[in-house]
């Protein structure tokens, strides 16, 4: 199992896993689309909703509410409102990252079409981070029907479904992908 400090999973001292770092983490993590069948444990569980809570907001307003999907009938659902993408399925857990538009009330426009995507986007990304670190894998699923995503979870009307997240065990781990050079993604202006 893979420590991460502060998560709750202390290293064992002098394991390659003890004081994994951000960039190890960054440069470790895999879209994983293949699942062993084991459950997730509670604290593994917590963990990840820590990761997702304590990732920064607009303003501290945390627009953003998460549901932690377990039961078979409603992923075969999102499955389907998911173009069909089985994996999903395959995942003892789905994270579904809406945004809540009531930001709006506060930031008005720029709330709701900006600030509360990118709250849950930073959520996202810390629960992916934190998945890595104590062993599980993830994947972030964007192509799906909204609309569908939002009758299967009977979500109110303020909260937007923005990411499909599965979680688990990975039964296969992809290879690392290519990145572009740093000069052809950053301009540096002195």
């Amino acid at each position: 199992m893979r420590g991460w400090v502060g998560a709750g999973f202390p290293a064992k001292k002098g394991s390659p896993e003890a004081g994994m770092d951000v960039i190890t983490a960054i440069k470790g993590r895999r879209s994983v689309r293949r699942f062993k069948g084991a459950e997730i444990e509670p604290e593994k569980i917590e963990a990840l909703k820590d990761a997702l809570i304590w990732a920064p907001s607009a303003g501290n307003l945390q627009s953003r509410h998460f549901y932690f999907i377990y039961n078979a009938e409603v992923k075969k659902k999102l499955v389907d409102a998911a173009l069909g993408q089985r994996f999903i399925l395959q995942a003892p857990l789905v994270v579904v990252g809406c945004a809540d538009l009531a930001i709006g009330d506060y930031y008005r426009e720029r709330g709701m079409y900006l600030y509360c995507i990118q709250d849950v986007a930073c959520s996202i990304q810390n629960m992916m981070l934190a998945a890595f670190g104590i062993g599980l894998g993830s994947v972030w699923v964007g192509a799906f029907e909204e609309d569908d995503v939002a009758k299967v979870l009977n979500l109110p009307g303020h909260l937007r479904p923005l990411a499909i997240v599965p979680v688990g065990y990975p039964e296969q781990t992809p290879g690392t992908p290519g990145r572009v050079a740093h000069r052809d993604a950053v301009t540096e202006i002195r």
